[in-house]
């Protein structure tokens, strides 16, 4: 009977069921690299901010050499505020998209989701890659700061 009508394709539960999956998964491989473009610009972003923070707290960095505070202290503070910014938006990222799957699954029809499962495990991967990625990030503004003259950095207006 479908021979007359070539775009029909006759399934069984299991086959239905496995087509849909496989759009589902494609679905969530499209996601995870839209995730990795915004990790990247969330890069830039912060090494961004981190130089813009450097060049604005010029005299401010200034003043801490001269009172005492070596490079490595620097440079180590300068990379603790960036792993720190950086976890703080990837907890903030993780909320929000509990927040809107959950929300999304419970939008969907019983038939379609019958479980919520929340990947914890791949979730704080997500956090630790994001404080990692904020102490990559704060590489070159850290030595920035560094590498600073004290006297010009006093000087700076």
């Amino acid at each position: 009977m479908t021979a007359r009508y070539p775009g029909v394709i006759g399934e069984n539960r299991a086959e239905f069921r496995e087509a849909n999956e496989s759009l589902v998964n494609s679905i969530f491989a499209v996601i995870t690299v839209l995730l990795g473009l915004s990790f990247v610009i969330a890069l830039v972003g912060i090494t961004n901010t981190l130089a813009l923070s450097v060049f604005e707290r010029t005299r401010e960095i200034g003043l801490l050499r001269a009172v005492g505070m070596t490079r490595r202290q620097l440079r180590r503070a300068v990379r603790w505020e960036a792993a720190i910014v950086a976890t703080f938006g990837g907890l903030m990222g993780v909320a929000v998209g509990m927040i809107l799957g959950v929300a999304g699954s419970l939008a969907t029809p019983d038939s379609f989701i019958t479980t919520v499962d929340v990947p914890f495990g791949t979730l704080a991967v997500y956090v630790a890659a994001a404080a990692l990625a904020g102490l990559l990030a704060a590489v070159l503004p850290a030595r920035r700061a560094g590498r600073m003259n004290i006297l010009d950095a006093i000087a700076h207006e």
